[in-house]
């Protein structure tokens, strides 16, 4: 075979296996589609994140990852999943992104980088009226429901082994309010939403600050960097602060010990 030939099917065979690849690259940024910003929500985290009846998800984290891909010049593209897998999803290149309220934190850090924080919350307890506990102390040996694959999973295993866990935030505080286990843990914002709509608990002992950011695969410097840029517009044009107080009546995207 002649060499001009050889070259031409072997030119030919690259391009070929490079156009059959899972991600495409975007202004360096490597994406799951061409022109998308694909993020994963787990759409059971009202009001955050909420499953329409039409399948679709509304809320705050969703709003936010739509105006992301808005700043980036991208068509946000939402991808439901239960929120124990989304990391992994994003580690794998399932998912651009997760805009889905995952606090920052060192176990997380060594499967994916962090945006910087796009708002700031933290856990606390909630139990039912007739509960005489009060702080986590008050919880040793009880059982505590959390959603799986929280952060606040590790509050729960400091005082008790009798930790019972939950495809979500909203369906743990549901039971709790139905007479089943002794608390959850959960963010306060979420717990203040669910005694809005009626379920029978009270928030007692706020557990710490929490900084809640956007997960990136750790192979996609260029898709973090640009999700930065795009959160520090929407902070200096204030459309951050619209979204929360849109969905939460209050502006949580503000660091509350900055000075």
């Amino acid at each position: 075979m002649k060499k001009w030939l050889k070259g031409i099917i072997i030119g030919s065979t690259i391009l070929t296996l490079a156009a059959c690849g899972s991600q495409a690259s975007t202004g360096g940024m490597e994406l799951v589609e061409d022109g998308k910003f694909t993020y994963a929500a787990s759409g059971e985290f009202k009001p955050f994140s909420v499953t329409e009846a039409d399948g679709t998800m509304t809320g705050f984290d969703i709003e936010v990852g739509e105006a992301i891909a808005e700043e980036l010049g991208l068509e946000p593209v939402q991808m439901k999943f239960k929120f124990g897998g989304i990391v992994e999803g994003v580690k794998s290149g399932r998912f651009d992104a997760a805009v889905a309220s995952h606090t920052i934190t060192e176990e997380r850090l060594q499967a994916v980088n962090f945006s910087t924080p796009y708002y700031y919350s933290g856990p606390q307890i909630f139990v039912r009226p007739d509960s005489s506990s009060e702080t986590l102390d008050d919880l040793t040996d009880l059982e505590i429901a959390v959603s799986k694959g929280s952060t606040y999973e590790e509050d729960a295993r400091k005082v008790t082994d009798n930790v019972i866990l939950y495809d979500s935030d909203v369906t743990a505080l549901e039971a709790l309010s139905r007479g089943k286990h002794d608390a959850v843990i959960t963010d306060f914002i979420t717990g203040k939403e669910a005694i809005g709509s009626g379920m029978e608990i009270e928030g007692k002992e706020l557990l710490g600050k929490s900084e809640q950011a956007i997960a990136i695969a750790k192979d996609n410097e260029a898709l973090l960097e640009k999700v930065n840029e795009a959160l520090e517009t929407l902070r200096e044009n204030g459309t951050l602060e619209a979204i929360s107080k849109k969905y939460i009546g209050e502006d949580i995207t503000v660091d509350p010990e900055a000075e």
